[in-house]
């Protein structure tokens, strides 16, 4: 419980992570021989090392060519996962974290990293993935990064109230539900950033504290944004939520109720937009809270104009004025410019919401789209989709979990080229492995850096069907 007396817990010198809690889980011992040599990063960001014994160590905190002193806090069969309790030899590419809340608010995981470093290890990340699914890229993949800090333009942070009624605001704790109380966040935009503390401080003046479950900060072009997680109706807590955001001239809405939330603005209703470039200017995008909007603006603009630079057409072959399917098209990220370049689009997603909201940014930016709501999880939906298209192009934008249904569909019908844009790399090797063997072959492809300082990234590749020999020939 929080504000209850805890424990004493070792603590690592370094990074600042500890044990875990976990009944499975054994109290922190050291490394039979104190100390450890890592090798080489995994993909979650973690030091890989030798136990004495040969027994592979997942070590949280640490860099290749690191000897360090290692405390075990959780025993598995095949592996051990342990955390630095003393570095002994530091790498040449650690840096001290930015971040004062570093290693205990599970946000970043790899703020010890040197930037440039950071993204070389994602970059082999997704080479690694891919190879073990027998693809070989034709070139190493491309860069799209912007700022390594104040990038986030969206967040949302717990609300916790302890047995002693002390008010908590922050993150949660790595592999935890515990949370981590923050003062500021150095990757969200300042201005997000800045309202942590006057929240605190109204959190603590709320009659019923224990109501709120959590808030979502979000930064628009005009306007910045708090959504309140309103459990129950209290109306002396609105008044003061509504004086908040005269007071700081932010829009203040509440998500009230349990069950089913209804989202009720606490004053005029602000206008939630974006901008994006597109044919021969900018394109105004439309959204709401709830809805998804990539988290990092410059990256997100990066990742659109690539895929424009891609899909522009190059000696007559495949023009964009021929079909183009986009899937997962959300509120039309990639769907409006490229109809703003003279792709004819058909953009399809599932949550009916979204569709109305990509209706109305065509409408905004006097674009003719068509927009469908469809289970992209249907594969037999989704080839007759395509059977009856029989599009030029299709760009892809999943979720975690992949396409797997929509990449069965592509391969048994093939169309000439394919943009797969991915925030899960694990999947997207699974899923080109599958169109690869269908008879695509990578043509194009990119690493970004949506979430610096985390070991999460994003990747967009170019496929082509029928120009040449797929790149495996063993997937």
């Amino acid at each position: 419980m929080l504000g209850k007396r805890r424990p004493a817990r070792q603590r690592s010198g370094v990074s600042g992570l500890h044990k875990r809690t976990n009944e499975a889980t054994p109290i922190a011992t050291r490394a039979e021989d104190d100390a450890v040599a890592i090798e080489r990063l995994a993909h979650d960001g973690r030091g890989v090392a030798r136990s004495t014994n040969g027994k592979t160590l997942f070590v949280e905190g640490a860099l290749p060519g690191e000897r360090v002193e290692v405390a075990v806090h959780r025993t598995r069969k095949r592996y051990d996962e342990a955390h630095v309790r003393e570095l002994l030899e530091p790498a040449g590419e650690r840096v001290v974290p930015p971040c004062n809340h570093y290693g205990q608010c599970g946000g970043c995981d790899l703020q010890h990293l040197a930037v440039e470093a950071q993204r070389e290890h994602k970059r082999r990340v997704l080479v690694d993935l891919l190879e073990r699914e027998g693809i070989e890229l034709p070139t190493s993949p491309g860069l799209l990064a912007a700022e390594p800090l104040g990038y986030r333009r969206r967040a949302r942070l717990g609300v916790k109230v302890d047995a002693e009624g002390g008010v908590h605001l922050g993150f949660r704790a790595r592999h935890a539900s515990r949370l981590v109380d923050i003062q500021t966040c150095e990757i969200l935009q300042p201005e997000l950033s800045a309202l942590i503390g006057p929240l605190r401080a109204l959190l603590c003046e709320l009659d019923a504290p224990r109501l709120v479950g959590h808030l979502e900060l979000i930064a628009a072009d005009a306007a910045r944004v708090v959504v309140v997680r309103q459990l129950r109706d209290r109306q002396a807590d609105l008044q003061r939520w509504r004086a908040f955001g005269e007071a700081h001239g932010i829009a203040v809405a509440w998500l009230l109720g349990r069950e089913t939330p209804t989202l009720e603005w606490l004053g005029e209703a602000p206008s939630l937009t974006y901008r994006l470039w597109g044919g021969e200017g900018e394109l105004e995008l439309g959204f709401a809270p709830g809805d998804f909007v990539q988290v990092n603006e410059s990256v997100n603009r990066a990742m659109v104009a690539t895929v424009r630079e891609w899909l522009a057409p190059r000696s007559g072959q495949h023009p964009l004025g021929q079909r183009l399917l986009d899937l997962f098209a959300g509120i039309g990220n990639f769907s409006l410019p490229l109809a703003a370049d003279g792709a004819a689009v058909t953009a399809v997603e599932g949550n009916p919401d979204m569709v109305d909201r990509l209706h109305g940014n065509a409408g905004r930016n006097g674009l003719d789209i068509e927009a469908l709501q469809l289970d992209l999880n249907d594969e037999a939906a989704v080839a007759q989709l395509v059977a009856r298209l029989s599009p030029a192009t299709v760009v892809l934008d999943p979720p975690r979990d992949g396409a797997d249904a929509v990449c069965r569909a592509l391969a048994e019908r093939p169309v000439p080229r394919l943009v797969y844009i991915a925030c899960d790399p694990a999947t997207l090797a699974r899923d080109a492995a599958r169109l690869v063997h269908g008879g695509y072959r990578i043509v194009r492809v990119a690493v970004a850096d949506m979430f610096v300082h985390t070991s999460h990234l994003e990747s967009l590749l170019l496929l082509e069907h029928g120009a040449g020999q797929p790149l495996s020939q063993g997937v």
